[in-house]
């Protein structure tokens, strides 16, 4: 593949670079199709993206439709059809400057008064459309061979609130039309899986605007989800020798203030219009510092470690409404968070514990693609971080040390390490979408001294503890928003909100439907009767496609009869099956929790 350079000389572009190059090209082609629609639009910044390109726009009052997106689109391939040489040129700056005032480009010429150091400017050019960029592009516009504007959304000039709102306008481009329509597939599977879809087709959660975006509201038959995950993992943890407390959803802003020094907390906290004879309160973006203040309630031994102090901490933080996806990412959320105060002697025992914990519960939720990262602290960036070489780099040195011994294969990234510490970071790789983090184990050597915690050692000498940072399922809520993709929304028997729905065929059945139903309760199985005037036809399909309930009964005549049931499972394989049979069946996968999603 040929590109050109701002010099002007041509070259094979980098194989790894191919993919930049291309959507960078695309972003200048989308521009010049904006451009002979909308004379008047004044551009800002166009880049390449990981996964496709943009261009911010001011537009003026103009608002676009979906249709003025196609007519965008349908422009781009008319220029690529043109087959416009692109031709890169250098001006001065004075003359830059004239250039993109003759062509009204205000943003161009901001951005250059930015640059205050360069003397000069690169420009490329199609046809009547010129473009200040560095490159390098594609020689000619119909080398652009597949690509799809995909959005519109609103952008601040220089990503300041304090700016004019601009129109970003979205595509991604390829290599060729396969990589496209591959991409498109995977586009229509994501929709699909799309947890904010299937939770709104099975009642598992809600938003509404009176209550505030990104405060999601869980119905019945999620609630019910949520508590069995909650119950799953506090059992591990009890069995750990866990102690779960219960502390406030908000407090004193002078801890979230005294943490400062220390470098940037994970969000900004959010205010509470409360205050109380003169003092202010925050809803709390994280739980440490109550964890850490109930470990210096009382004196402790080193025979009191370690101290694990598990909770399901309800967290706040804003995030940007742009950024917000449901459940998986809002400004509420539940952590499954906990806090484990040790001896330095125990950092390896306490580590491996976690990191065990952390692949049983994969082990049980059949999670199997993911990977391990050592995070550290950038040290060209040292703002962002606690400030003690000595202690980082011991820290760094113990985690991985840790780590190597316990056998775990593992990356190392630079600048991903928390403001206190080194970490852990277990990243899943979801059935569509980049991946993410799950689980966390932090070593933290910074906030116990901060908080002056402290423990009398053997020799009677007072000692500070180390605190390792966890979370195995994350939130709860992102966790539940991943099996819901993962699973499409069917859940395994014990983590169902309906396990089982009983289905009568007609009204002459409907009294053996309800001695099922009253049976299944008796043994603890969550059940749900059917009792609608509907064909059954139509409940089977309601039951199997909408709700995704493990096991259908679907009793007739033929089944009241004999005393039996007619089973039908989520694939539509219908069994027949004595009524203890089944209930001995139901209640052991549930038991067991197997999984059979």
């Amino acid at each position: 593949m040929k590109i050109i350079y701002k010099d002007g000389h041509v070259d094979e572009c980098p194989q790894d670079q191919e993919l930049h190059v291309i959507r960078h090209t695309a972003a200048h082609i989308m521009a010049q199709a904006i451009k002979r629609l909308y004379p008047e639009a004044d551009f800002a910044f166009g880049p390449a993206t990981e996964n496709g390109f943009y261009y911010d726009v001011d537009l003026g009052d103009t608002k676009l439709t979906d249709d003025d997106l196609a007519n965008i689109e349908k422009e781009m391939r008319k220029i690529c059809k043109e087959n416009l040489a692109i031709k890169p040129f250098i001006l001065p700056r004075d003359e830059a400057v004239k250039l993109m005032e003759e062509r009204q480009e205000h943003y161009k010429i901001e951005h250059m008064a930015d640059l205050a150091d360069e003397t000069e400017f690169s420009f490329f050019q199609q046809g009547e459309y010129v473009d200040m960029c560095i490159g390098p592009h594609l020689t000619y516009t119909k080398a652009l061979k597949a690509f799809k504007i995909t959005q519109q959304s609103g952008a601040y000039w220089k990503n300041d609130k304090e700016n004019k709102m601009l129109t970003r306008i979205n595509g991604v481009a390829f290599h060729n039309q396969e990589e496209l329509e591959a991409w498109e597939k995977e586009q229509q599977e994501a929709r699909e899986r799309d947890h904010r879809k299937i939770g709104k087709e099975m009642g598992l959660f809600m938003t509404d605007d009176l209550v505030g975006r990104g405060l999601p509201m869980f119905l019945p038959a999620g609630y019910t989800v949520w508590q069995e995950l909650e119950n799953y993992i506090k059992e591990k943890e009890r069995a750990r020798g866990y102690l779960h407390v219960m502390t406030p959803l908000h407090r004193h802003r002078e801890p979230v203030q005294d943490l400062r020094p220390l470098g940037s907390l994970p969000r900004e906290p959010c205010s509470l219009p409360w205050r109380s004879e003169g003092e202010s309160y925050v809803l709390r973006p994280m739980n440490c510092p109550h964890h850490m203040m109930i470990y210096a309630n009382r004196p402790h031994s080193y025979r009191d470690l370690p101290m694990r102090i598990g909770e399901i901490a309800h967290d706040f933080r804003y995030e940007s409404s742009g950024t917000l996806k449901g459940i998986e990412r809002g400004r509420h959320f539940c952590q499954n968070d906990a806090h484990l105060f040790c001896t330095p002697e125990q950092i390896k025992s306490e580590v491996a514990d976690v990191c065990n914990l952390i692949f049983e519960t994969y082990k049980d939720f059949k999670i199997t693609d993911y990977r391990c990262v050592l995070s550290l602290r950038d040290p060209a960036d040292k703002k962002k971080y606690h400030d003690d070489d000595a202690m980082w780099n011991h820290a760094e040195n113990a985690l991985r040390e840790v780590l190597t011994e316990l056998g775990i294969h593992f990356t190392e990234e630079i600048g991903e390490a928390a403001f206190y510490g080194p970490k852990l970071d277990v990243n899943v790789k979801p059935a569509v979408g980049a991946e993410y983090t799950l689980s966390t184990c932090q070593l933290d050597f910074c906030l116990p001294a901060k908080f002056h915690l402290t423990y009398v050692d053997k020799d009677g000498s007072e000692k500070t503890p180390v605190v390792l940072h966890r979370a195995i399922l994350g939130s709860l809520d992102r966790f539940m928003a991943y099996l819901i993709e993962e699973t499409k929304g069917k859940f395994p028997t014990w983590l169902a909100p309906v396990q089982v729905k009983v289905l009568p065929v007609s009204e002459k059945t409907l009294e053996y439907a309800e001695s099922i139903t009253e049976k299944l309760v008796e043994a603890g199985v969550r059940v749900a009767l059917d009792d609608d005037n509907q064909k059954i036809g139509y409940k089977i399909r309601a039951a199997q496609q909408v709700d995704r309930v493990p096991y259908m009964l679907v009793l007739g005549a033929k089944e009241a009869e004999a005393g039996n049931l007619s089973v039908r499972d989520r694939k539509g394989e219908t069994t027949t099956m004595e009524v203890d049979e089944f209930i001995a069946k139901v209640t052991e996968e549930i038991k067991t929790r197997s999984y059979n999603a």
